[in-house]
């Protein structure tokens, strides 16, 4: 017989406890007991039927007749794209009304200070700040017609909605700028947007203008600060023939010059948002109030049967507002009447927000997924912790691929619970894009997290997503269906082979959340939009069986090698990076060159355990970097994952560089979005590639 205590401890989260007791029994002895056998009869015996899927999860696409080869969602009702799911929600302001309605005033937007609790203002709070605020930027001199732009540069906070919001209510145009673009690229969107006035949260954004468009011509007339300026502060703005106010001034203003509101229709312009491109100045994609209503009510549309979200779901905002994929979460929460709570602004307290907050709803990027990841394997530090851990994940998966989906089994209980609790402890759905993801990853956390879990893909031009998991199907290896407000073709890339004729080609999209082209930029425009209007991505897709979508390739930046061979970096470094002992990894070839190198930068977390359980080697972390038998162990493993993947010969790396300092923002080597800026990244690495190369001829 099992234990009393043991039984008590079985259903709550005491792994240590439970692995220890296991531990003192031997093998045939634990078997006997049945301890396994026995939670397997519970779990099965409590396991809720599955919820029925939207669609035939054997065919989540069809084939449009023709020769272009054109896939369509199949919740499409006749041959119209999905531009709107509420007749009364049909711009995004009328999104915001509808929210106050269904929400009967509930609350809105939230914030706390350090160790507080959330604060928060209803949405008829929401409504009057932002009319305020809406009147004083037409006191200014701003409409429709005449100066639209609004710039915003901000980190995630109410005032950033309310701003955004203000500028919905009256017609305008909010224009994002990213905190970490640099002065050179702010200076040029201002110029390019023909931005007067910008609202800033902290006095160093605002000296960061100045700086800008200090001893030049300029258009900034106004910057409102959203907290209060220094006496300095708006002197120096004096100087340079700019106001500096703090938002309380401007929200009086406008209350004092009350104008009505001035409705926007669908097709008038709500965003210009600059996508921060690898090469080159960035891009004004200019979306329309149709374009995100569309992407807005295809993620409804997709989610309101097996998760419909209302007045009493939470969603924590942390992921850039610059960025259309969490504009477009929270377009959603509006509509439905939810709550958006912010983070305090520093990504190491993000934990404590959650567990404050209880989101129901939560946005991730990959980058955090494979960090919650390791953290879990890595604190299953023995090998009884890790078979426990391996052996849920399994029955989990499991039930999760007959489509159950839930947080209350024996495994729940038994080991994830605290990964859950780590969340909050309600989140019932979650949404990954932005980036691609391991499918290990994913599986995992779909299974350990016990939420709704979906995985889209799309870029600015469509507005955010043009493709998103379909409920039910929590297979990994693909970027779902075409949602519902748009079409996907692929088109031939004959010199990689890819034809469309295969079901293989570059992602093409079209429908009504695809962008109206890029702010005066006419040459740049045709070269994403063709002229039948579809968005050419530079991505490659190949169709599934089931209908579904698999990025395989990247278009934009393939080259060739020594004897010909088209290399797509992106796909091979997606493959390496699933080492354990790899966090980045940066994969270099040309036309000259007949193999290719790469720059690896370990994981910090794992290396040490990695080594240690590879190898039988110990050391630190900048130790272990510099071993020579390291390297090699970790090019061996990248190759193994390159062979298992089905990566030719001549697409694996033949050496590598090991890098202690990861890539990132500050360095100059990502994007605000956190993509390679590769041509920084051959510049900075030339010499150390330049020796990889010469130490193999040698």
């Amino acid at each position: 017989m099992l234990s009393q205590e043991f039984l008590q401890k079985l259903v709550l989260p005491d792994m240590d406890y439970i692995s220890q007791y296991i531990r003192g029994l031997s093998t045939s002895t634990l078997i006997s007991m049945g301890a396994i056998t026995a939670a397997t009869t519970f779990y099965m015996a409590t396991r809720p039927k599955a919820l029925p899927p939207i669609c035939d999860l054997n065919m989540q696409s069809v084939e449009i007749p023709g020769e272009e080869y054109i896939h369509q969602s199949p919740l499409i009702n006749g041959d119209d794209l999905l531009s709107h799911i509420y007749d009364d929600a049909k711009t995004m302001y009328e999104f915001f009304l509808r929210g106050a309605q269904v929400s009967n005033n509930g609350p809105f937007l939230g914030s706390r200070k350090p160790k507080g609790p959330y604060d928060w203002m209803t949405y008829q709070e929401v409504i009057e700040r932002t009319e305020n605020l809406g009147s004083a930027f037409l006191h200014k001199g701003h409409s429709k017609t005449t100066d639209p732009n609004i710039g915003i540069f901000s980190q995630n906070r109410p005032e950033w909605t309310i701003t955004e919001l203000a500028c919905y209510t009256y017609s305008l145009v909010s224009v994002p700028l990213y905190d970490t673009l640099g002065a050179e690229a702010i200076n040029y969107i201002i110029d390019k947007a023909s931005i007067s006035t910008i609202v800033c949260d902290v006095a160093e954004k605002v000296s960061l203008v100045l700086d800008c468009v200090q001893d030049k011509e300029h258009t900034v007339k106004t910057v409102v600060v959203i907290e209060r300026p220094s006496d300095g502060l708006v002197e120096r703005g004096k100087q340079a023939g700019i106001d500096i106010l703090s938002l309380h001034e401007m929200e009086a203003i406008g209350k004092a010059n009350y104008h009505q509101p001035m409705p926007p229709t669908p097709e008038d312009m709500a965003v210009i948002c600059f996508t921060s491109g690898t090469t080159g100045s960035p891009k004004g994609a200019m979306l329309s109030h149709r374009n995100i209503v569309s992407n807005c009510s295809a993620f409804v549309k997709l989610t309101q049967a097996n998760c419909p979200l209302g007045p009493r779901d939470v969603h924590i905002s942390f992921l850039p507002l610059a960025h259309m994929f969490e504009r477009v979460v929270q377009g959603v929460m509006m509509v439905q009447g939810a709550k958006i709570g912010y983070f305090q602004g520093d990504i190491r307290l993000l934990m404590d927000d959650l567990c404050t907050l209880k989101p129901t709803v939560f946005p991730v990027v990959p980058r955090l997924l494979n960090r919650m990841y390791d953290k879990i394997f890595g604190q299953a530090n023995s090998s009884v912790k890790r078979w426990l851990l391996e052996f849920a994940f399994r029955r989990k998966e499991a039930e999760m691929l007959k489509g159950i989906v839930r947080r209350d089994s024996i495994w729940d209980r038994f080991i994830f619970r605290k990964v859950q609790a780590s969340l909050g402890g309600h989140v019932r759905l979650m949404i990954t894009g932005a980036a691609p993801i391991s499918p290990t990853v994913l599986t995992f956390l779909r299974a350990a997290l016990g939420c709704q879990f979906y995985e889209g893909y799309g870029q600015t031009e469509c507005t955010a997503g043009c493709t998103m998991t379909m409920p039910g199907d929590w297979s990994a290896g693909h970027v779902g269906a075409p949602l519902p407000c748009n079409s996907i073709k692929l088109v031939d890339v004959a010199e990689m082979n890819y034809l469309a004729v295969n079901g293989e080609g570059e992602v093409c999209v079209k429908g009504p959340n695809v962008f109206h082209g890029y702010l005066k930029d006419p040459e740049k425009t045709a070269e994403t939009i063709d002229a039948d209007g579809w968005v050419h991505t530079g991505d490659i897709g190949k169709w599934l069986p089931n209908g579904t979508l698999k990025i395989v390739d990247r278009k934009k930046h393939i080259f060739k090698l020594a004897q010909g061979e088209y290399i797509a970096p992106e796909k091979i470094e997606n493959i390496y990076v699933r080492s354990d002992a790899v966090a980045q990894v940066f994969v270099h070839g040309d036309s000259l060159q007949a193999f290719l190198v790469a720059v690896v930068v370990p994981d910090q977390d794992f290396l040490c355990g990695w080594t240690k359980r590879t190898m039988g080697v110990e050391g630190s972390y900048n130790e272990l970097c510099s071993r020579v038998d390291v390297k090699a162990a970790i090019l061996e493993d990248m190759v193994r994952l390159g062979k298992e993947a089905g990566l030719k010969s001549f697409e694996q790396v033949k050496a590598i560089y090991v890098h202690t300092e990861l890539f990132s923002i500050d360095n100059g080597l990502l994007t605000p979005t956190l993509k390679a800026k590769r041509n920084e990244l051959r510049q900075y690495f030339k010499s150390q590639v330049d020796e990889l190369y010469t130490s193999i001829k040698m």
